[in-house]
């Protein structure tokens, strides 16, 4: 019999342990871009990513606050990600039962820009014990999310999501592991 952690889409893809640490879903999180919802392994090209997603919590305490870090798991390139993870943006203070509108940009958005191969965004959503000073790291390569929600009791997430994405004329796929 197959466990439900098996048939996580974000387990599956490698993202909880080249990422994440396994995790149950506390937060209800909704991420669209151009009005088309971003669901686990969608495949997106950076002309429809060039604009941050839109990103709604869910939740019913909007003193409740959140942090949301987007990175690419596999910067440079998925056979070398001597790079990851890469950050492309990080928010903080976002109350919850709104979105990432009502926040604090600590690293503004980054369209990601994959030059070869499929690279896994990754959109993680952490639950802040109340509003904190989150300092922007010095550079935006080899970001940690484990360590920087360690750094900032961040605890673990409450959400995520990721997708694949490509160069604009790219072809091919991403190869499971034990596929």
């Amino acid at each position: 019999m197959t466990s439900s952690r098996e048939r996580n889409p974000l387990v599956v893809s490698g993202v909880v342990s080249d990422v994440l640490d396994p995790f149950t879903p506390t937060t209800e999180f909704r991420v669209t871009s151009n009005g088309k919802y971003i669901l686990n392994g969608c495949r997106l090209k950076p002309t429809q990513i060039a604009n941050r997603p839109t990103v709604e919590i869910g939740g019913d305490d909007f003193r409740s606050m959140y942090t949301l870090i987007l990175v690419d798991a596999d910067a440079p390139n998925p056979s070398d990600p001597s790079l990851k993870e890469y950050l492309h943006w990080l928010v903080t203070d976002i109350p919850g039962t709104t979105g990432a509108s009502f926040r604090k940009e600590a690293v503004a958005y980054e369209c990601p820009q994959p030059s070869m191969g499929i690279h896994r965004l990754v959109l993680v959503l952490f639950r802040q014990q109340g509003r904190q000073t989150v300092e922007a790291p010095e550079q935006r390569h080899h970001f940690n999310t484990r360590e920087f929600a360690r750094l900032h009791n961040l605890g673990d997430p409450a959400a995520a999501v990721y997708y694949n994405c490509h160069r604009e004329n790219g072809t091919g796929g991403r190869r499971v592991p034990g596929s």
